[in-house]
């Protein structure tokens, strides 16, 4: 199984910029173009959060279009730049986002891993949060099934040494108490995520917590301590997880095409 997840295009209206810099609109247009591209096409796409920059039903409409061409299903998760209603609105064709309890949470279970969405938003804030009642969603869908799984979610449950946005992810208590969760269930391949616009990775509660990279804008790599947040045109990309029967492997793929030689034999 391959399971293609990309994140934080953060798609503004047609014919703006984003932060007055970013076309993120033909940026995603790159990246869908290169998922069809790829070798071997992904059997599902997961999209880990800020899918529009300010959430109108405008910058959905366009998303929507953007995202059409995708072949294999496509799963949604909200990140803090997203509005539950609005993308609910401008995606009625796909039930799950429904979700439960208010929240956009929900299972997938005709993959061979299965995936948990869970929703880390706390509307109006750039920051996550896991309420019990999330916590509590999860630890029953993780007990449903010994199958193995991958949890998505948009805010990472790790620091990453990039101290602005790490007072703008997961809550500590709150990363503490999904840890004390996921290690109760060692089915549980991977937690992955999104929202620090870089290819990053952690040990989290007996497995592996991951940040796939963005679409669009990159963020720039400073780990000096209260270093501002910039943004960076470094290579824009994706992440592909390969179920090889036994082991979840993650491939980092860049968007931009690179000459390449050789057969294959």
């Amino acid at each position: 199984m391959l399971l293609c997840q990309i994140s934080d295009p953060h798609i503004v209206r047609e014919g703006t910029l984003a932060y007055g810099r970013i076309d993120t609109p033909r940026m995603l247009e790159r990246c869908v173009r290169k998922i069809l591209k790829l070798p071997r096409l992904p059997d599902a796409v997961v999209a880990t959060g800020d899918l529009t920059d300010h959430a109108t039903a405008e910058e959905y409409g366009l998303l929507r279009e953007l995202l059409a061409p995708l072949t294999m299903p496509l799963y949604l998760v909200v990140g803090n730049h997203d509005g539950r209603s609005a993308i609910r609105a401008a995606f009625p064709d796909h039930p799950y986002l429904a979700g439960e309890g208010g929240f956009v949470q929900y299972t997938v279970e005709d993959l061979p891993v299965r995936l948990v969405v869970l929703d880390t938003v706390v509307p109006g804030t750039p920051g996550g949060t896991l309420c019990a009642q999330r916590l509590q969603w999860l630890d029953r869908r993780l007990a449903e099934s010994q199958r193995p799984t991958v949890i998505a979610q948009h805010h990472p449950p790790f620091k990453t040494g990039l101290t602005k946005m790490d007072t703008m992810s997961l809550e500590d208590p709150d990363a503490e108490a999904e840890a004390a969760v996921v290690r109760r269930y060692p089915h549980v391949e991977r937690v992955i995520s999104g929202h620090y616009h870089r290819n990053a990775q952690a040990r989290f509660a007996g497995t592996i917590a991951s940040v796939c990279p963005s679409t669009a804008h990159q963020l720039l790599l400073d780990l000096v301590p209260d270093a501002d947040i910039r943004f960076t045109f470094e290579p824009s990309g994706f992440h592909l997880h390969f179920w090889n029967g036994t082991q979840l492997v993650t491939h980092t793929q860049m968007v931009d095409d690179f000459q390449s030689w050789g057969s294959r034999e």
